[in-house]
């Protein structure tokens, strides 16, 4: 787990990104997008394991993991989007398969429907999808992003980890805890853009998509986790009706952090989906 690190680096519109490519040269592309306040790190197991029979591209979203974080930066939806389809022409990636978890599920959406970035297919893991959304502590802090910043480091770190470890079902291990928190953790900006993220987090980003669900035209695959409490698996059945011949698979015994609940389950899940876009 120490071992875990993006080796290669993109200079985006909102920061230097760290990305990473496993799996065999001319393998089918897929490309994995991690939620907030996440990382690339949610993916390991799964990447693992998919990168068995395709070439997986990982990165961290700026503002995130082990991208570049500064003040002022552009975190929100609407960057995270454009700097995604940045990405793939810089991968020159014309049509990948896309698997998006929590925040990632909204930048896949913005970068397909408004920056025209084209996939093969799209597979969205309890995405960020559907208004209303956002939890009561997330838009307290959202409206109190500078207060927050100035808790003590110690009181900081544990209300983080307190936060991260929520999402899950199973229970996250102590180790698995330390590195999801870390980047938020670790120095003075990582606690400022933990906050940062929050506060840039705005609904209007997914209501400028979301009537646009129906024209989506691609196979789509939605996978929930049967015991989140961050989105409600009510949600994935509104998302899946909304979408022209999207299926929902419910993986059960997983919380809202599906990839780390139930790697095994979600990949057969996504395997299945893959197979279909051969």
């Amino acid at each position: 787990m120490t071992d875990w690190q993006l080796r290669k680096t993109f200079s985006t519109t909102s920061g230097t990104v760290r990305w990473d490519r496993w799996g065999q040269d001319g393998g089918e592309p897929v490309v994995l997008l991690h939620g907030t306040p996440f990382s690339s790190f949610v993916w390991r197991e799964v990447a693992q394991a998919l990168a068995r029979q395709y070439q997986v591209f990982l990165w961290d979203m700026p503002g995130y993991g082990t991208s570049e974080k500064h003040a002022g930066q552009d975190v929100s939806l609407d960057a995270q989007g454009r700097v995604f389809a940045e990405l793939l022409e810089r991968w020159e990636l014309t049509e990948p398969a896309v698997v998006a978890h929590d925040f990632g599920g909204a930048v896949a959406l913005r970068a397909h429907l408004l920056h025209k970035a084209a996939y093969r297919g799209l597979a969205l893991v309890d995405p960020v999808a559907l208004a209303p959304w956002g939890s009561p502590f997330f838009r307290l802090v959202g409206s109190n992003s500078e207060v927050f910043e100035q808790l003590p480091p110690a009181l900081h770190r544990a209300l983080v980890r307190e936060y991260v470890r929520s999402a899950s079902f199973a229970g996250l291990r102590p180790e698995v805890a330390d590195r999801l928190t870390a980047p938020w953790s670790d120095d003075e900006e990582g606690q400022a853009a933990f906050y940062r993220q929050i506060a840039q987090a705005d609904q209007r980003y997914t209501d400028e998509v979301q009537e646009l669900y129906p024209g989506i035209e691609l196979p789509v695959a939605v996978c929930w986790g049967a015991e989140d409490t961050w989105i409600p698996v009510s949600r994935g059945h509104e998302l899946t009706s909304l979408i022209p011949g999207a299926t929902l698979d419910v993986i059960p015994d997983a919380g809202h952090l599906v990839p780390l609940d139930a790697p095994a389950a979600l990949t057969a899940s996504l395997l299945a989906f893959l197979r279909r876009l051969s």
